[in-house]
């Protein structure tokens, strides 16, 4: 027994070979194409991490040596197809290399004690070299450190195949500190290496580095950033931040609003579209990290509601993600969209209290960002409660102007409410706000919150027929026939008709209903087309909903004569054609049942009027 267990013991255990670590095996080619196709979003990011590389590294020595020299520059050979970028930095051993170079994902910004210096550096993944092979098929580096003196220079070469060397260097042949990169550009990538390329490619990445970058005897660093230049006035502040905007976004900004937050460390401008946009348009800001333009893209850097601009930041505390391409959504980046959220406020706060034509003229293209905003922010609903537009029976007001013309604040939900009711409540004297626009109807809602004393209330069918006129009693009983004859006809509608008396005198009938009577209509019609098991379940959710209401004009001529009509089929045919242009009048969207009897009214009415035209005839 003691021998089975023996046994059994060593037979599981792992053989020594199993123990043994291996090491995983790159493909090369195959994850040039990942990078190509899928961490990075256009092969001209290889521009990028060759200036990354050269600024970390100048970075790196002069966090050592002070006064040390900070150029990088650029070098492009057309007719050779090939880029030469030389910089000041660090420099690397031969160690170096066999450790930096060749290993992927290792980056020098996480050894040599600089751990907790890599807020200094723009790299810090360890794969910005790879980048390179996307647009070439070989790479040379020639390197002299720094930090070793009489280390020789040493060159590395690579090939897009995973192969590479490395070899020793006399000292004449790299007499001082610094790095040498040479590309050669791969097959059918060689208008990525062209002269005019790499400086448009330079300029935009590397505009607002802080170190002196060429190509070739071309400048590309432009410091100061527009934002942070001393200018004669503001009124030439604003002409050149205008020019700025043009050249980066296309387009002549409304204003501008500075958005430094120095705690964040942001410097910035935001620039305000000179016209309005979908609050769903995703915003494309650029972001440089440290002077490196990272994207232009940035998408989750403004609040929401702050769709109406496009800005252009630098920062030093954000955390780009692998690609370097976007923003790493943690808890930095959501305190900095709240900052630059607050600087926005802070500046349509300081329009409405000093500059209100410029505040006009923003809120006619952009009223709808500041509703948007103005919905969680109450001070802001405050604050912009005079400036911002709303469409009322009086016309175009603020919230503020309405309420003080209007005791109670009625509202609509929809447009087609608004659209139903309009006419008729203004001529009642009842002020009535349309709610069914984006945001409109909760600002409406909070209105007492800001406003206290104010009274707002939504405006249903109910509320409209009770501010109309009653007709005399002994004369609606004169007209029940009619009234029944007009009912009957429409109950398969759902619809009452309801007589009243109010202004305009034009308008003959008016239809009424709300979302419940709307919801049980569209129930009912969805239970006479099921099938007799969904009919059954639709049938068990009728509730007690009221249902629309055709309200006739007592005070309209037209309504008066058909009163007087004694046909029951005469009055019913009216009848339709009164609740079919009632409903046209209100731009209600029109049912199948709806446009039927539309169509079986007129024709009704055509046909009443060519017999009584044929009798009249014969008895001539």
């Amino acid at each position: 027994m003691e021998s089975q267990t023996s046994q059994s013991s060593q037979s599981a255990q792992p053989s020594q070979d199993s123990r043994q670590p291996h090491t995983f095996q790159v493909d090369l080619r195959g994850l040039v194409d990942l990078l190509s196709h899928h961490l990075y979003s256009s092969p001209k990011v290889y521009l990028r991490e060759l200036l990354q590389n050269a600024v970390d590294a100048i970075t790196a020595r002069r966090a050592e040596q002070p006064d040390a020299p900070a150029r990088v520059r650029l070098y492009v050979d057309d007719a050779a197809g090939t880029l030469r970028v030389e910089d000041s930095g660090v420099g690397l051993t031969e160690s170096d290399v066999h450790s930096l170079l060749a290993t992927i994902g290792r980056s020098s910004k996480r050894d040599g004690g600089l751990e907790s210096a890599r807020s200094d550096f723009l790299g810090q993944f360890g794969i910005g070299l790879l980048a390179c092979f996307v647009v070439a098929t070989r790479i040379r580096v020639v390197s002299r450190s720094a930090r070793t003196p009489d280390a020789p220079p040493v060159e590395w070469t690579a090939t897009d195949d995973g192969s590479y060397t490395v070899r020793t260097l006399s000292p004449a042949d790299r007499p001082e500190p610094g790095t040498t990169v040479r590309l050669v550009a791969r097959p059918g990538a060689g208008e990525w290496l062209t002269e005019e390329r790499v400086l448009a490619l330079a300029r935009d990445f590397g505009s607002l580095l802080p170190y002196d970058v060429r190509v070739g005897d071309e400048t590309v660093t432009d410091l100061p950033a527009p934002w942070e230049r001393p200018y004669p006035s503001p009124a030439a502040r604003r002409v050149a931040l205008a020019r700025h905007c043009e050249g980066l976004f296309g387009f002549a900004p409304l204003d501008c609003v500075d958005l430094d937050v120095p705690l964040a460390g942001i410097r910035g401008v935001a620039y305000v579209l000179p016209s309005s946009v979908s609050p769903a348009q995703r915003a494309g800001h650029r972001v440089h990290l440290k002077g490196m333009l990272l994207t232009e893209r940035a998408e989750q850097l403004l609040p929401d509601w702050a769709f109406f601009v496009r800005c252009v930041i630098d920062t030093d505390s954000l955390r780009p993600t692998a690609s370097r391409e976007s923003l790493y959504e943690d808890e930095t980046l959501t305190a900095v969209r709240e900052a630059l959220g607050e600087r926005i406020r802070t500046w349509l706060t300081g329009l409405a209290a000093g500059d209100p034509d410029r505040l006009a003229a923003f809120l006619s293209v952009h009223h709808l960002g500041v509703k948007s905003l103005a919905r969680h922010d109450r001070e802001m609903l405050r604050t912009m409660l005079p400036w911002l537009p709303f469409e009322t029976t009086d016309g175009r007001l603020s919230l503020e102007e309405f309420a003080q013309r209007h005791p109670v604040v009625h509202f609509t939900r929809t447009v087609e409410e608004y659209r139903q009711v309009a006419p008729i409540a203004s001529a009642q004297g009842v002020g009535v706000v349309n709610g069914g626009y984006t945001y409109d109807s909760e600002l409406v809602e909070a209105l007492p919150s800001v406003r206290p004393g104010t009274v707002v209330a939504e405006l249903d069918a109910d509320t409209v027929t009770a501010h109309l006129d009653a007709v005399d009693p002994a004369e609606e009983l004169a007209l029940a026939p009619f009234l029944a004859a007009a009912r009957a006809r429409l109950d398969p509608l759902n619809c009452d008709v309801v007589l009243r008396a109010f202004h305009p005198l034009s308008v003959p009938a008016l239809h009424l209903d709300d979302r419940a009577a709307r919801h049980e209509q569209a129930r009912a019609d969805a239970e006479g087309q099921a099938d007799d098991l969904w009919a059954g379940i639709l049938g068990s959710l009728r509730g007690s909903t009221p249902r629309a209401r055709l309200v006739l004009n007592h005070l309209n001529p037209l309504i008066r004569r058909i009163g007087s009509l004694d046909d029951p089929e005469l009055i019913g045919t009216a009848t339709e054609s009164l609740y079919g242009q009632a409903l046209l009048m209100a731009q209600r969207p029109l049912r199948p049942a709806d446009s039927a009897l539309l169509n079986r009214a007129f024709i009704g009415l055509l046909e009443w009027a060519t017999h009584t035209g044929t009798e009249e005839d014969g008895r001539r």
